[in-house]
């Protein structure tokens, strides 16, 4: 028997309170284990509604959110907080996504602290301690405050604050755009190597093709909050079938691949 995706939609629609037209409709797409999805799409596309949806923030207004097989329902705060241990955030801006006034270590704390988990103030700090060396920084990193690091190394933080809680998804919300070419690439070969590490699954939210074909197997395609085209990441950059694909491809450059992903 076929194991549940951890996350899909299925037919999802949302309309903000008041909009004449929806922000997403009829959106189809999962997420099985060990596997990596990318969202793609210009601003206005319904990406970042999607995400929201997929983070339990808001609730769809027609169809389905699935989490680990099971429909997801905000008012379980059992199911919402096993989500929101498993489903963890990277957000885009490394400025604004830390807060300058508390030291590294609360800050990748956070999410043991909010959701009740990670044992002991010992255990705790193991696993904070443990999770900013996966990242590539020094453990002196954890005495500091963020306006001390550079970009790239606070994408590193946001990636350790999203690691302490032993996620099986990374959901990252334009995690590279605000970074330099050079940090962009290195900040996605940590993805790749978390990915095949610890066998995580990957949403990347992204407007660039040229970023989700370095992560994701699979990519979704949306345009004014439908899916327009979706396949294997590959085969749509070899050869996609609508022009709205074909624009997103040709008008940005693209990194080099994650070939060992």
């Amino acid at each position: 028997m076929t194991a549940p995706s951890l996350l899909a939609f299925e037919s999802v629609g949302f309309t903000y309170r008041g909009a004449a037209d929806p922000a997403l409709s009829r959106v189809s797409f999962s997420l099985p284990r060990g596997e990596s999805l990318g969202i793609v799409g210009e601003s206005g596309s319904g990406k970042s509604t999607a995400l929201k949806l997929l983070l339990a923030l808001n609730r769809p207004t027609e169809g389905r959110v699935l989490f680990d097989g099971a429909e997801l329902n905000l008012r379980d705060r059992r199911q919402v907080r096993e989500l929101r241990r498993t489903v963890q955030p990277v957000f885009q801006d490394p400025y604004a996504s830390l807060d300058p006034r508390m030291r590294v270590d609360r800050i990748v704390a956070e999410p043991l602290v909010s959701l009740g988990v990670g044992g002991t103030t010992d255990q705790r700090r193991a696993r904070v301690t443990a999770a900013v060396r996966e990242v590539g920084l020094d453990v002196d990193t954890l005495a500091r405050f963020p306006h001390e690091f550079s970009g790239g190394q606070r994408q590193r933080i946001a990636i350790a604050r999203a690691l302490v809680t032993d996620p099986a998804v990374l959901v990252a919300d334009e995690s590279v755009s605000a970074l330099d070419v050079t940090t962009r690439i290195d900040v996605i070969e940590l993805l790749a190597r978390l990915r095949r590490e610890r066998q995580l699954s990957i949403v990347m939210v992204s407007h660039d093709m040229s970023v989700v074909a370095a992560l994701c197997d699979t990519t979704v395609v949306l345009k004014e909050g439908v899916v327009i085209e979706t396949g294997a990441t590959m085969s749509l950059l070899d050869d996609p079938q609508e022009p709205y694909t074909q624009q997103l491809i040709s008008a940005i450059p693209r990194l080099p691949t994650a070939s060992s992903r």
